[in-house]
């Protein structure tokens, strides 16, 4: 069992910015971790939990919350808003009967499916184009 810990991943930027999600609080069957922001309403969530399901299945979900602040100026006073937030939800189902080299395989060619080079999934996911 993985102790909970302080989380670094890079975005995309043409200079990448480290997001470090720290420890917050442990959840049913997981844990929630959050980058903070100057306002709680701004912090940026990363959360993960496992289950066990039916037949030995094991289920593991992945949640990423990034909302996008803005400043309104009501009465002459900036006032921190939150304008829309992106959600990515990505549920692992694996087999009671896999192999730890099964699930290490078929999540590295998950992640791999992500990355900016592979253009099919990135210019759908992305730039939010059809295929054809």
């Amino acid at each position: 069992m993985a102790q909970a810990a302080t989380i670094t991943v890079n975005d995309r930027e043409s200079t990448p910015v480290a997001h470090s999600f720290a420890p917050q609080d442990p959840q049913d069957g997981g844990f929630l971790f959050a980058e903070a922001a100057a306002v709680p309403e701004g912090n940026k969530y990363l959360s993960l939990r496992k289950r066990k399901g039916e037949g030995g299945r094991t289920y593991v979900r992945v949640l990423l919350t990034v909302p996008v602040m803005v400043n309104e100026t009501i009465n002459g006073v900036a006032v921190p808003s939150v304008q829309r937030v992106t959600l990515i939800d990505c549920n692992f189902r694996f087999d009671g009967k896999s192999t730890e080299q099964e699930r290490a395989n078929a999540v590295g060619m998950f992640a791999n499916a992500l990355a900016a080079g592979q253009t099919v999934v990135n210019s759908t996911i992305v730039k939010l184009e059809g295929i054809w």
